[in-house]
């Protein structure tokens, strides 16, 4: 009878889950079967949903309840706390698995060329909400000292910062943070945050509902500029064909329009404003510098030559995520991915036999949660393919048991799916005390002891 495809993917995200959802929707999945084993570098699955979406978004959050449904499946199982490479290679998944995934994801800031960037004060948004999501790997405390606070960027992530900073402590309480990001949120100083965006309204990345979720708290005045509102033909074909970015537009405009009110904690939308230099003295952030942009008819801007200096003491860049990184695998330094032919990993013009990427390590970090469907669809078809073509190489050791027993005789301390539900469960517990749906764990050694590893 023959045996199982067998199927390695590294990252537990949206983007892994999906492609094993996709193997588990396959033909293959019925005969002769599939068996997928999930590596994830963190203790808990669910990659950005769990540790790159904002707290208060319970919305977005309710995705994992579609996950959590693929990973009870029997041929499914989860190990966390594996870092590859160093608990796991690639040749030590070659020796397993018919078929190796790369989900990776991204977690580290993109960077932004411009003066004064690296001094104290000046922050990547990604360790920012790293910070407040609870991840375990960064510190436990964040300077917020800051009365005026800038974030450069008009995405979603963007939106998330500056919704964080300017809430308070306490209105945030009822979600999930832990009591040191309460902690530092409720000695949190600013009153005034700034977002910037070198172009227009209608070139904004927010999606409409993010964007109107700001206009929410009651503690947070939204304020846009009349002036701030301009469009080109560009930008009218732009609203005319893309309905989200009209929306957006949309409330901007009504935004623009409106009397300022007296909600204590105001958040600015600056637009056509390009940034050319953090502004610093001792060392430390004082100030920003944009110049002032215009559109130039097809929906880009060029800069016009006036420039202002904003009274700021803290700036957050959000201008895009990056991916790390994967040895033994080529890489693409521009764009930040791995190089590929619709997910078959492809070096020097050959595909990397049995190796495949999905998700942000695919097609770098852009999108919603959900596009990321598409492209697991699109590399589980490829490696299908391959299968059924009898292009995958045959592993030494394809029994399931090997993986462990090498796991095992490593001395490597992992996480399983029932170990989710441990931590699950006590994390609830530590919110139920509270009054809240939940309160996560942040120590790592505290989530290995939680799930039982």
């Amino acid at each position: 009878m023959p045996r199982p495809l067998r199927v390695a993917i590294v990252g537990a995200g949206p983007a892994g889950i999906y492609a094993a959802d996709a193997l588990m929707k396959s033909d293959v999945a019925a005969d002769p079967g599939v068996s997928i084993d999930l590596f994830e570098r963190m203790p808990a699955p669910f990659g950005l949903i769990r540790y790159g979406v904002a707290p208060d978004h319970p919305r977005i959050k309710g995705i994992i309840t579609a996950l959590h449904q693929v990973l009870d499946k029997p041929q499914i199982r989860l190990f966390g706390n594996i870092d590859y490479p160093g608990d796991l290679n690639l040749d030590d998944l070659r020796q397993f698995y018919d078929a190796v995934i790369f989900s990776t994801g991204a977690s580290a800031d993109r960077a932004l060329n411009i003066p004064g960037i690296e001094l104290d004060g000046s922050y990547g948004a990604a360790d920012f909400v790293s910070w407040f999501d609870g991840h375990p790997d960064v510190p436990r405390t964040w300077p917020l000292e800051a009365e005026k606070v800038a974030v450069l960027g008009v995405g979603n992530v963007a939106l998330d910062v500056a919704r964080i900073l300017a809430k308070t402590g306490d209105e945030l309480l009822p979600t999930e943070i832990p009591a040191n990001v309460h902690e530092g949120l409720v000695a949190n100083k600013a009153l005034e945050v700034h977002v910037f965006g070198r172009r227009g309204p209608a070139q904004a990345k927010f999606s409409p509902m993010e964007l109107r979720e700001l206009d929410h708290s009651p503690n947070i005045e939204v304020i846009v500029n009349p002036e701030d509102i301009d469009y080109d033909e560009g930008s009218i074909a732009t609203r005319r064909s893309n309905k989200q970015a009209d929306m957006v537009a949309s409330t901007l405009e009504n935004w623009a329009i409106r009397d300022v009110g007296d909600r204590p904690h105001k958040l600015f939308l600056h637009f056509f404003e390009s940034p050319t230099e953090v502004l610093g003295e001792d060392g430390r952030v004082v100030g920003l510098r944009t110049e002032r942009t215009e559109l130039d008819g097809t929906g880009n801007v060029k800069g016009t030559g006036r420039f202002t200096d904003w009274d700021i003491q803290s700036v957050y860049r959000a201008v895009g995520y990056l991916s790390s990184e994967l040895p033994k695998l080529p890489w693409d330094e521009e764009t930040g991915t791995v190089p590929h032919e619709a997910g078959r990993v492809v070096e020097n013009g050959e595909h990397l036999a049995s190796t495949y990427v999905t998700g942000w390590i695919k097609r770098g970090p852009v999108g919603l949660i959900g596009h990321t469907k598409g492209d697991a669809n699109e590399t589980v078809a490829n490696l299908l393919a391959d299968f059924q073509a009898g292009r995958l190489a045959e592993p030494a050791a394809p029994e399931e048991d090997a993986v462990t027993e090498f796991l095992a005789s490593s001395g490597v301390r992992y996480t399983t799916w029932d170990g989710w539900y441990r931590l699950d469960a006590a994390e609830r517990a530590l919110g139920e005390a509270q009054g809240r749906e939940r309160v996560k764990i942040v120590p790592r050694d505290g989530m290995l002891e939680a799930s039982g590893a």
